[in-house]
């Protein structure tokens, strides 16, 4: 039997999702706390890698199991996990289901404060420089549609393609926080924080809709803005046909 594990976790004590030598991953607890239960090596799959550092709301990881789930599973599997991972929901799926493959989007949050906040340390981006919200969700819109990312990736990363389709990218103020929420059928590796980096620097009017343009049709990353930091970074959803 296939399940698919819904998690949340604080990423500040991790490198990540993906389990790697030398390296603390969330991974390796979830299946630490699976073996112990299991007794046995249970592999999960993710629905993707995060960065070292960047936070989620909702992340899934499938694993199979021949064993027929308690009904106090999730509580048994939350006691074996350190404070910063929470299970939220498991679900039965079809035996071909894949956390990473089926994903039909993925939607990013980050977060940035204009002032010193106590307690959002850690959890965001200090970033006091004045903002023009109306000139960065104008040049926003820039990223909706299908696209290639290539000025937005990290480089050297394998991948099939650099193209991605953006459905919502828009930004948000909350007293004083800025938010911005982008939803895409897929991301490369370190790409919404360039594009956030790449915003901030539009916001500061230090470029211009030619020169957004220009970074577009580089597809050279040293061409987009800084890269800002993991710390204000979630992943927020992931959205697959087989569940609600």
């Amino acid at each position: 039997m296939r399940y698919f594990l819904e998690l949340s976790f604080l990423g500040t004590n991790y490198h990540g999702w993906q389990r790697q030598q030398n390296a603390h991953a969330v991974q390796h607890e979830i299946e630490n706390a699976l073996k112990i239960l299991f007794s046995k090596e249970t592999e999960t799959t993710g629905c993707g890698r995060t960065d070292t550092g960047v936070h989620a709301r909702k992340f899934f990881a499938h694993f199979d199991s021949d064993i027929v789930l308690e009904e106090n599973f999730i509580y048994q599997l939350n006691s074996l996990l350190p404070r910063d991972i929470s299970i939220i929901n498991i679900h039965s799926v079809k035996e071909d289901a894949h956390a990473r493959f089926d994903a039909t989007s993925r939607t990013y949050e980050y977060i940035i404060v204009k002032r010193k906040d106590a307690l959002l340390y850690g959890l965001s981006f200090q970033f006091e420089y004045p903002i023009d919200i109306d000139r960065i969700n104008r040049f926003a819109k820039t990223f909706l549609g299908q696209h290639d990312f290539a000025s937005f990736s990290k480089s050297r990363t394998q991948v099939k393609t650099t193209i991605c389709n953006v459905t919502e990218a828009v930004w948000k103020e909350e007293e004083h926080k800025l938010i911005f929420t982008i939803t895409a059928d897929r991301f490369l590796r370190n790409m919404v924080r360039a594009i956030v980096g790449t915003l901030l620097e539009a916001g500061e009017g230090k470029l211009s809709e030619d020169d957004f343009k220009a970074i577009f049709e580089s597809k050279n990353r040293s061409e987009a803005g800084m890269s800002v930091p993991a710390c204000g970074l979630y992943l927020c959803d992931v959205k697959y046909p087989y569940l609600k």
